[in-house]
Order: structure tokens, then C-alpha cells, then sequence
């Protein structure tokens, strides 16, 4: 939306290159100043033939004067005055050895100016991928440095298509305009230069031609940049579009929701193309009106270049080679104008960029950290204040305290703020005000990597990457022997499973873990965070997702895992958590009652309303306690 601005910005990124950009500039000089000069010595090539082809229609012996004044004797005054403009010798013919030399030399020149055109297009390429590489590498390390709120609103496929799709955009747009800009900028040059030694007066009409063009190219290219700046924002919309359906394809076919997700890609689909034949339409009349420019341009100066031949004023060879430079003196000024498209849909996806580039960061870690010189897993909350929305209130002066060894079960209605209690703890969000301490120091003192490097973590959505069970298990500690591996499978039941498959633990498992059962995938977890060792642990519903009888499997593997740590436990069933030190029950951000199993059964609360309406198989209504303490008891 800001051209010129975003434009430097993008240009100041090739400040590392300098070095080699001007490399590149010299080579391209070279190159330029030979491409300059082949019409030149192309046209000394041309007034060879044609003094040739003159010298012998006239006898052998007679001189260059004589001849003139006889054309003037048979009335051919323009004959004449072509004449007097050559130096040719009667009745010598055609000099094929010069004329060859010539050609040699014109082979040369442009031989020269291709090997140093390809080197100067070698080492471009390299500072582009150079700088374009640096530029994913900040890319990646910001999202690294983004708040989890970042992504939080923003859908996952427009966060990847301004990651691929536009920074490949603006590697194609740089490594195509800045060579044919500089190529063009040069040329220009060069051949204006050439133009005013052979003729001022074609110059001058040539020049003519140059403030027409670029208002032109600056009326059309301002009503482009909208279309561009919208074609890449609808792509990045599509992708969305396409990444959240292909994900979720399985429930759009079983709630036969294809028809409206059709009709949502077919709408911005058609807003796609609209975007994008807009832009390539009103950019894509630039050249044809440049490319008419310029051949009235080489119409005016063939018709002038003749006349002035015909009153020998000007040597064949020089209107030639005058003609050629007027080709290659619009043909830039058509290239830059062809380019204008290019450049705007370059620098619309730079923006895209540098938007997230500009995107507000977590705070940095202290200057001074402070590490636990403890790792018992001790946590506490003080008076802890946090919300999403400033307007939307969700945790306010929450305090409590997990004993090291002690396991924390977290319970209560889906909102009240059980997974944002965890968030908290490793600091995946701030604090709007109190503290959180871990083994006495405040995480906010701590670097994030020593925090989390005390944590472990098991969620409801299994994630595993495409590899094998062995590379997903060693996840949690890279620096683990077999050993420790194969440990860990055991301690947490993985190893039954691993046992029975061909390849074992070399078994390749796909990104989505589609080749193991949903069990097993959550067993491959919890054996990663088995093998990560960690002082405090947290269970984000881990067995929500799983079968009764691997359940089972999966308390005894957890079981295992809780053993001497912290462990927070967030569960809705109420069966999987009677043996926790601590259960929370939460609601709207606040901890309305904590206590033992037996001890909130008792005081027949919001623990007991839970547990009652779940194992009654029937919500329970604040007021119908009793009845669902009925029909629990009646089903047992």
C-alpha cells in the first residue's frame, strides 16, 4: 500500500551484498558498453558494402571528384550529394578483407558482452538467494519470537502462504528486476551516448519519447497497485480457506458440509481471479502502449535518418546503426514498463512480510536470568490476574500452590479457564498482574528455554512428526542413548506395541500418525515426556481421545510418568483424577472449591455436582442434586 517506502526497504535488505552488487554493476558496465558498441562497428561494416556496391558503377581510374560532378552533369543532385558524404574509390569493388575483419570484430564484441552478461547474471542470482535466505531465516526466527496470541488469530494457512507463497514471490520479483533494471538503466546510457556522437538532432527527437513513456507507465502502474496488494491478499485467504478443509475433510464429508465448502472456495476463488486478472490487465497494457510509443519514435527517425543520407549528411552505416540504437533506446524503456507488474506484485508480497516481520513480540528474556538452583517442581500462584480480552475478564486474584511430588487435578466446566491455568505456567502468555514461581523464582526472571526445559508436557491432540518411533520418543531429550529410549517405551507400555510391529522401533509413523492408533500415539507422548526427565509435568486431557481398555494402558503409563514430579492434570473424567493431593474445581477463571476426591464429595459442591451428573449419565441442574444422587445410586 506504500510503494516507495516498502520499495527502499526491500533494496536496504541487499546491503550485505554491496560487495558483490558492485561486482555485478561493473560486469554488467562491460557488458552493456560492448552491446553499445557492436551496431557501431556493425554500421563501418555496412558503408564497406555499400561503398563497394557504388565504387563499381563508376570505371576503374576515374576519381572520387570526377564522379561527383558527373552525377551532377546527368542532373542527379541527390546522387550527387550521396556521394560527396562517402569515401569510396571508383572500380574497386567490395573490400571483403576489411568487411571481414569487421565481422571478426563484431563477433568478438558480442561474444565478450554475452560471457560477461552471464556472469553478471550468475552473481546476481547468488545475492538474491542470498538475501532471500536471510530473509526466511528472520522470518522463522520471529515466529520463534511471536506470543502465542499472535497465532491465535491468525488462520494457519494465510500465516504459511505469507511464509512460502510470498517470499517466493519476492525472490522471483528481485532476481528478474533488479538484472533487466540495471541492464536497462545502463543501456539507456550507453546508447543515448552513442546516439548524440552519431547524430544530436536524432537524439534529441529520440528523447522525445522518454517522459512520454514513464507518465504512461506511472498512470496505468498507480491504478495496478490495488490489484496487486488484493491478489496476494486473497491468495493468502484461499490457502486458509484450503488448509482448515483439507484438515478437517474427514467431518465435512460425514456432516455433508461440501456443498457450502465449495461454495466458500468457489466465492474466494472468483475474488482471486478478479483480483488477479484486474492487476495483470491495467499492468498489462503497459507494454503495448510503450511498444506504440516507441515505433512512432523509429518511424520519425527512419524518415529523418533517410533524408539526411540522401543530402550526405550522414553515412548508410551510421542511420543503421542509429536505427538499431533506437531499438535497443525503447526497447529498455518497454522493458522497465513490462516489468511494472512485476515490481508491484513483488513489492504487495514484500508488505505481507514486513507486516509480520513488524508484528508485535513476547517480551524478551531478563539480561540476568535467574535459574532455579532447585529442581523439586514446586509452583505457586500469587495473586495471579489474567484475561484474553481487557473487556472479557477471566482469571482474577488466583492463588494456590502445588507441592513438589504432589499431583494438582484440574476440573470444571469447558471455558473456565483450566488449559489457560498451564498457559500460564509455561508462560505462553503474560500476566495482566500477580506472579508465578517455580521453586521460589519468579518465571518471569527466567529465561523461557529454562523454564520449559523443567517442564513436560502431554496434550489431548497428539502431535508426532513423519519419521520413525524411535527419532518421535527421542524428541523429548535428543541426547538420549537406545537405551534410555527403549526405557522410557517400556516404563510407559509403548514397547508392547513396538514389539509387534515389523521394522519395531525403526517403524516410520507419518506426520499425522495416521499408520498408529490413537492410543498408541498418545503412549508415543507420554514416552517422550518420560524421556525428557521433567521437575514438573502437565496432562492436558490425555485420555479423552482413547478407548476404555487403552485407558487403562494410559493411566498406568501416566502413573508412571507423575512419579515423583508436579504433576498438573487437567481431566473431565472425574474417574481418572480420585488419587490426585489436590483437585481444583474452576469456574469462570476462579477456583470455587480444592480439596481430596473424598473431601468435595463430601461437601456436596460444584465437585460433586460434576461427579454426579457424569456418572449419572445425565446433566444434573444446580437444583436437582438430589435426583441425580438418586439415579447414581440406583445405577450402581
Amino acid at each position: 500500500m506504500t510503494f516507495v517506502p516498502s520499495a527502499r526497504r526491500l533494496m536496504r535488505r541487499l546491503d550485505p551484498e554491496r560487495p558483490r552488487l558492485l561486482v555485478v554493476i561493473a560486469l554488467a558496465v562491460i557488458s552493456v558498453v560492448l552491446n553499445v558498441l557492436g551496431p557501431k562497428i556493425l554500421g563501418h561494416a555496412t558503408d564497406l558494402i555499400f561503398t563497394g556496391v557504388i565504387s563499381r558503377q563508376f570505371p576503374a581510374g576515374t576519381t572520387r571528384e570526377e564522379a561527383i560532378a558527373a552525377a551532377r552533369a546527368a542532373g542527379n543532385d541527390n546522387f550527387a550529394g550521396l556521394l560527396s558524404g562517402m569515401d569510396f574509390v571508383p572500380g574497386l569493388g567490395i573490400d571483403f578483407g576489411a568487411l571481414g575483419t569487421v565481422l571478426l570484430w563484431v563477433l568478438g564484441v558480442y561474444l565478450a558482452a554475452s560471457v560477461f552478461s552471464w556472469l553478471q547474471g550468475y552473481l546476481l542470482n547468488d545475492v538474491v538467494q542470498r538475501t532471500v535466505f536471510r530473509l526466511r531465516e528472520e522470518v522463522e526466527d520471529k515466529l520463534n519470537r511471536l506470543p502465542l496470541r499472535f497465532f491465535d488469530g491468525q488462520p494457519r494457512g494465510e500465516l504459511l502462504s505469507r511464509v512460502t507463497n510470498d517470499i517466493d514471490n519476492v525472490s522471483q520479483s528481485l532476481q528478474q528486476t533488479i538484472s533487466q533494471l540495471l541492464v536497462s538503466l545502463l543501456t539507456v546510457i550507453g546508447v543515448l551516448a552513442m546516439m548524440f556522437v552519431i547524430s544530436p538532432l536524432l537524439a534529441l527527437i529520440a528523447l522525445i519519447s522518454i517522459p512520454l513513456t514513464m507518465f504512461v507507465t506511472t498512470l496505468i502502474a498507480k491504478r495496478s497497485q490495488k490489484h496487486f496488494v488484493a491478489q496476494w491478499t486473497h491468495t493468502g485467504s484461499l490457502n486458509a480457506h484450503i488448509e482448515e478443509a483439507f484438515t478437517g475433510h474427514e467431518l465435512v464429508k460425514v456432516f455433508g458440509r461440501r456443498p457450502e465448502v465449495e461454495e466458500v472456495f468457489r466465492q474466494r476463488n472468483e475474488e482471486l481471479f478478479k483480483a488477479g486478472f484486474g492487476a495483470q490487465f491495467v499492468s498489462g497494457i503497459i507494454m503495448p502502449m510503450t511498444m506504440f510509443i516507441g515505433n512512432l519514435n523509429y518511424v520519425v527517425i527512419a524518415v529523418v535518418g533517410g533524408m539526411r543520407v540522401a543530402t550526405g549528411s550522414m553515412s548508410l552505416g551510421d542511420v543503421q546503426a542509429f536505427v538499431q540504437y533506437a531499438r535497443q533506446f525503447t526497447q529498455p524503456l518497454t522493458q522497465v514498463a513490462s516489468m511494472a507488474n512485476l515490481m508491484q506484485s513483488g513489492i504487495a508480497s514484500a508488505e505481507r512480510v514486513f507486516e509480520l516481520l513488524d508484528a508485535e513480540e513476547q517480551a524478551p528474556d531478563p539480561v540476568a536470568p535467574v535459574p532455579p538452583t532447585v529442581r523439586r517442581g514446586r509452583v505457586e500462584f500469587e495473586h495471579v490476574s489474567f484475561s484474553y480480552d481487557p473487556e472479557q475478564p477471566l482469571i482474577e486474584d488466583l492463588s494456590l500452590v502445588a507441592e513438589p511430588g504432589h499431583t494438582v487435578a484440574i476440573v470444571g466446566p469447558t471455558g473456565a479457564g483450566k488449559t489457560t491455568l498451564v498457559n500460564l505456567v509455561m508462560r505462553f502468555y503474560e500476566l495482566n498482574s500477580g506472579r508465578i514461581t517455580l521453586d521460589g523464582v519468579d518465571i518471569t526472571a527466567m529465561r523461557r528455554d529454562d523454564l520449559r526445559s523443567h517442564i513436560g508436557m502431554v496434550l489431548q491432540d497428539t502431535w508426532l512428526f513423519s519419521g520413525t518411533i524411535r527419532e518421535n520418543i527421542a524428541y523429548g531429550n535428543p541426547l538420549a542413548t537406545e537405551e534410555q529410549i527403549q526405557a522410557a517405551a517400556r516404563a510407559t507400555f509403548v514397547d508392547r506395541f513396538v514389539r509387534t510391529l515389523p521394522d519395531g522401533y525403526d517403524t516410520v509413523i507419518d506426520d499425522e500418525g495416521g499408520n498408529v492408533s490413537a492410543g498408541e500415539k498418545q503412549l508415543i507422548t507420554i514416552a517422550r515426556a518420560f524421556l525428557a526427565d521433567p521437575s514438573l509435568l502437565i496432562l492436558d486431557e490425555a485420555t479423552s481421545s482413547v478407548d476404555t481398555r487403552t485407558e487403562v494402558l494410559v493411566q498406568h503409563a501416566m502413573a508412571a510418568l507423575r512419579s515423583d514430579r508436579t504433576s498438573f492434570v487437567i481431566a473431565h473424567r472425574l474417574s481418572t483424577i480420585r488419587d490426585a493431593d489436590l483437585i481444583l474445581v474452576m469456574d469462570a477463571g476462579r477456583i470455587v472449591e480444592h480439596g481430596t476426591h473424598d473431601e468435595l464429595l463430601t461437601a456436596r459442591g460444584a465437585y460433586h455436582r460434576l461427579y454426579s451428573a457424569q456418572f449419572s449419565g445425565a446433566a444434573v441442574a444446580e437444583g436437582d442434586e438430589s435426583a441425580g444422587e438418586a439415579v447414581a445410586a440406583k445405577r450402581g
